[in-house]
């Protein structure tokens, strides 16, 4: 009923192909940025900006770098975690040697140094792919982690070992470091990932998009009609690493505030991409809604229990969180390997055709 099409001609191929074919699509997404850019911040809480609204985009962002690389080119990588270590670290060395530098400046040319890296170990994947592309980057993870800690230089020689984000401002608004609002930063972290996420739509609907999806899908063939493997390959790494880059600095400067190596270590690379798998991937919507699912799970373990009066030490929680994780990637991989961005679309077309069966 709410998605009911009558008298939504198309009479073009443009037409046909816009990026909403249906109205209500369109009205959907304005009301989710009124909610995101006015209702959010007039009655959003600390808790809330600091446990739901900031992590959810920042992690959706980081699935959205690894989904262009896996979902829609095909190239399984584990060292997402690294890679937005790299990022941030980048940010940190930015800022600290140009103290009059930009903060958005700085995270978002932090993603250049990223995607620098994750081009150099995208290398391998125009020999290997699959597994063994996986064991590459899981190096590459380790290798990164291990520099962290051991390059002082990253660090500015911090006794710690640790990087600290430093106060900047802006027309006189602060908009990293301990003075910083947590609403100045929420809208920082909001128009970044809106502008990324605008960014790797058109992207995957383009021309670059589908030689992707043909190099994942049978790259044989691809090459066969004229694809050229090594620059598609290499394209999605360098995309896709400086996606991730941004979202490891944002991660830093905008939610953290300080990090040691140890943050970027694998358990992040895989909370990633349970992210994108339970999204779904090869999709832009799933980033998101994994990201809801996976931030905002502990969040609802935590307070449900004290809601119906009972009590659950932060142990169980956690254990609660890790099995019904687990739980729903086994289901996903089982009964909808696309996602819960597929289970969205069913829905929809439910919808265009109700009360019609399907």
């Amino acid at each position: 009923m709410l998605y009911r099409t009558a008298g939504q001609f198309k009479t073009s191929y443009k037409a046909d192909q816009a990026l909403f074919p249906v109205r209500q699509d369109a009205v959907l997404l304005i009301a989710i940025l009124i909610v995101a850019y006015v209702i959010f911040p007039l009655i959003a809480s600390e808790f809330a900006y600091q446990t739901l609204l900031i992590p959810v985009m920042i992690y959706a962002l980081a699935a959205m770098g690894l989904n262009i690389l896996t979902g829609y080119a095909g190239q399984l990588s584990l060292g997402t975690g690294a890679f937005m270590g790299v990022g941030a670290y980048a940010c940190y060395k930015l800022i600290t040697i140009f103290p009059w530098m930009n903060p958005i400046v700085a995270i978002l040319f932090s993603g250049v140094f990223s995607a620098g890296i994750g081009v150099a170990f995208g290398i391998p994947s125009l020999r290997i792919k699959g597994f063994y592309l996986a064991i590459a980057t899981l190096a590459a993870q380790f290798f990164l982690v291990w520099l962290f800690e051991k390059w002082a230089w990253l660090y500015n020689y911090n006794a710690s070992g640790a990087i600290q984000v430093p106060n900047t401002e802006m027309f006189g608004i602060y908009l990293t470091g301990p003075l910083a609002s947590s609403v100045t930063q929420y809208y920082l972290v909001l128009v970044i990932v809106s502008f990324m996420t605008m960014l790797c739509i058109n992207l995957t609907r383009g021309n670059l998009g589908r030689t992707w999806k043909a190099t994942r899908d049978m790259d044989i063939a691809a090459e066969l009609i004229g694809i050229n493997l090594m620059r598609s390959k290499l394209i999605a790494f360098a995309i896709s690493s400086y996606i991730v880059g941004v979202a490891g600095a944002l991660y830093v400067f905008m939610w953290k505030g300080a990090a040691e190596p140890n943050l970027f270590d694998i358990p992040l690379s895989f909370q990633v991409l349970f992210i994108a798998i339970i999204g779904g991937l090869g999709s832009i919507l799933g980033n998101y809604l994994g990201a809801i699912l996976i931030v905002g799970l502990p969040v609802v373990l935590n307070l449900l229990p004290a809601a119906l009066g009972l009590t659950i030490s932060s142990a169980l929680v956690e254990h609660l969180n890790i099995m019904i994780v687990g739980s729903l990637i086994i289901f996903f991989l089982i009964v909808e390997p696309h996602g819960l961005a597929q289970l969205w679309r069913l829905i929809r077309e439910k919808l265009i055709i109700w009360p019609f069966p399907h």
